[in-house]
């Protein structure tokens, strides 16, 4: 078992969990397992309908390291009207009447999350290649919300979520308490318990496990997760040189060793 370390962060992110085809379009507070299923899918050129290619990521197992949380806003959104029916967008319904199609899409602004992703040797190998080399491009949840650089810190680490407690500089965060006694708190969520943090963990239910990507026939499971507070070394924190730059310096590591 080896591992990835992702960074998502880019001006808007949108993890959709329970809305679809409807006007109101939700976000998660954190990237869903279905979104980072997808995202790797795309990126090997998985077409939507080939539901049997999911199980090639079942395997796999994501813990989320929440550097910024973002703020959540709401963009009014239309599409068509004003025009004949024929012009006008269609409904998920198949009719429209001519009338403007009115969404209120949900985004989460300036948020910054690491993901640790751990799964079998060949299965990490052959996402890290597809995300060097996409065959259809990444995106935050919307093709609309374009990834920040860089995306992909590690490629081969033998613990994707030390490197996450210990080692991936942390972005700012205004609303993060000082540093006391050398480290800084930071939320996680975990697929499974984690030690010792296990006691003081929330559980949550997301409707989030990926069964078909068809576009008329989107199915999702349920899963439990884990959410703690982890005190991180507070010498993660972006100090000059500006983080961007500690990024790529930390991403850059990998090369050498």
């Amino acid at each position: 078992m080896s591992g990835l370390v992702l960074r998502l962060a880019g001006p808007l992110q949108s993890w959709g969990e329970r809305s679809a085809f409807t006007p109101e379009r939700d976000t998660a507070p954190f990237p869903t397992r279905s979104a980072l299923t997808g995202m790797f899918a795309a990126a090997e050129g998985i077409p939507r309908h080939d539901s049997t290619a999911l199980e090639g990521y079942t395997a796999l197992e994501f813990t989320v390291r929440v550097d910024r949380p973002g703020v959540r806003l709401v963009d009014y959104h239309t599409v068509g009207g004003g025009q004949p029916k024929d012009k006008t967008a269609a409904t998920s319904g198949g009719s429209n009447k001519g009338a403007a199609v009115i969404t209120r899409r949900h985004y989460l602004a300036d948020a910054v999350f690491v993901i640790a992703v751990t799964g079998p040797d060949d299965a990490i190998a052959r996402i890290a290649d597809a995300l060097h080399h996409p065959h259809w491009s990444p995106y935050l949840g919307r093709r609309s919300c374009v990834p920040d650089e860089p995306l992909l810190l590690r490629t081969h680490a033998s613990e994707p979520t030390r490197e996450l407690l210990h080692h991936v500089p942390l972005a700012p965060d205004p609303a993060r308490p000082a540093p006391q006694d050398g480290t800084v708190p930071v939320t996680f969520l975990w697929e499974h318990p984690p030690a010792p943090s296990a006691d003081g963990a929330d559980t949550i239910t997301v409707h989030d496990m990926p069964r078909s990507f068809a576009p008329h026939g989107r199915s999702h499971d349920r899963r439990r997760l884990y959410r703690t507070v982890e005190q991180l070394p507070a010498q993660l924190a972006a100090n000059p040189p500006p983080l961007h730059q500690e990024l790529i310096d930390y991403a850059t590591k990998e090369v050498a060793v």
